[in-house]
């Protein structure tokens, strides 16, 4: 069990922060809007609840530098609203790195070192005990954002995302029977769930799930501190790691 935490951060190194075009008032705001805020504080709690501790991965840098979900390439749909795996525009679809920025170095310097820490961990686990389950840990505003191209349909309290291939029907069962008292969906606003590349679409052994819990039931919008339901929602995601040891 792998909980992967990969939008939770903040931190902009000093070299990156220069290559933005925005202010640090506008910057603060789109770290607001983008930051899946208090997911890494969210796993760290269910982890140590948990009756068996799962691993965690956790990305210490901000979205804003490299997204290490996204595809590196021409397969990633989310270059449409400029926000592949380095993104050129801003979540109000602004303007956030020149026309001719040249994303090479930050996908050296951050993007497939990260990849391969991550694919090293699911190989390891893989071979100790012969699969793995990533739980990708994230959050999404109550309100749809610009940037978004599938926002048009629910909004539930937990969207969970799944991928026909790493998914299975069994593990979406108990997923949505774990969370059913907030309020479930499948796949809207966001679908899919990540894993690795080098396993993705051929190894089974490796299956994921992504929950994408509301903000509003955790925290106050859009960059507030964490309520009193970061708690109950870190009991359940214990109890949805504890059902599929």
């Amino acid at each position: 069990m792998v909980l992967h935490v990969p939008h939770s951060a903040r931190a902009i190194p000093a070299r990156v922060r220069a290559e933005l075009l925005l202010d640090d008032r506008a910057l603060e705001r789109e770290l607001d809007a983008i930051t899946d805020a208090h997911t890494a504080r969210l796993a760290a709690v269910a982890a140590e609840v948990s009756p068996t501790r799962p691993w965690q991965f956790v990305n210490r840098l901000s979205r804003l530098v490299v997204d290490p979900e996204r595809f590196p390439d021409e397969r990633e749909e989310m270059l449409a609203a400029g926000m592949g795996a380095v993104y050129t525009a801003t979540t109000d679809r602004m303007a956030l790195r020149r026309p001719d920025f040249d994303p090479a170095p930050l996908l050296d310097r951050y993007f497939h070192p990260y990849a391969l820490a991550m694919t090293d961990l699911v190989a390891e686990r893989l071979s100790a005990v012969g699969r793995v389950l990533i739980i990708d840990v994230h959050s999404y505003p109550a309100q749809r954002l610009p940037y978004e191209l599938h926002g048009d349909g629910p909004r539930p309290p937990i969207c969970l995302g799944v991928d026909a291939f790493h998914t299975p029907p069994d593990l979406v069962e108990h997923a949505a029977g774990v969370f059913a008292d907030f309020g479930v969906g499948v796949n809207s606003p966001f679908a899919g769930a990540y894993v690795p590349l080098d396993f993705y679409g051929r190894e089974p052994r490796v299956t994921a799930l992504m929950v994408e819990i509301r903000r509003d039931l955790y925290m106050a919008e859009p960059g507030g501190p964490a309520g009193p339901g970061l708690d109950r929602l870190a009991a359940v995601l214990a109890a949805l790691i504890a059902g599929v040891q």
